[in-house]
């Protein structure tokens, strides 16, 4: 099995803008630990940054401070940046070429939000015939509330792992998946 890590969306805007992330407690060290452990073991690890396609949105505006990756993220080594605009990190992008020439067949799930980018591009890799690696510790997410009702941070994550664990991905921790890679 040769994998890929996803590192989806850690970028400015879920630190200091409109969307902070807040659970599960931890979730920013762990995205930077399994980046270093991917580096360490040759792992490809594609960063993907997204960006709303309107110039004026007041989120995610490309060439913005809230778009940018956070600097960690921005200064680890990576092997792929795929810019997207919407949440399917496949989506008029190259990833797809990129896991293709790289015999890739295991794609790991890293960043934010859970139920947006992450749950999204887990789904797509699923139906693409990846076999999919959710990393419950290394996602996050935030309150939701909107016409439909009010979730917390907490719920949703522990929803949209459930609801991954179904059928579409294995959901590990990044303890899990660092004994995977050797």
């Amino acid at each position: 099995m040769k994998r890929v890590l996803l590192v989806i969306d850690v970028q400015q805007e879920y630190f200091k803008g409109a969307f902070p992330i807040r659970h599960p407690a931890g979730h920013l060290e762990n995205i930077l630990g399994v980046m270093d452990e991917a580096a360490h073991a040759k792992v490809p690890t594609v960063v993907v940054r997204h960006h709303q396609p309107d110039p004026e949105s007041p989120v995610f505006c490309r060439g913005s401070e809230m778009w940018a990756l956070h600097p960690e993220v921005e200064n680890r080594p990576r092997d792929l940046l795929v810019d997207k605009q919407l949440p399917g990190s496949f989506t008029g992008t190259d990833l797809e070429s990129f896991l293709k020439n790289n015999d890739i067949d295991v794609v790991s799930i890293a960043g934010y939000m859970t139920q947006v980018c992450c749950d999204t591009t887990a789904r797509q890799a699923f139906h693409l015939g990846y076999q999919v690696e959710f990393l419950s510790d290394a996602t996050g997410t935030l309150d939701v509330s909107n016409k439909a009702g009010s979730v917390t941070a907490e719920q949703l994550h522990e929803s949209i792992l459930v609801a991954q664990q179904m059928f579409i991905s294995d959901v590990i921790d990044n303890a899990e998946w660092r004994s995977r890679l050797s």
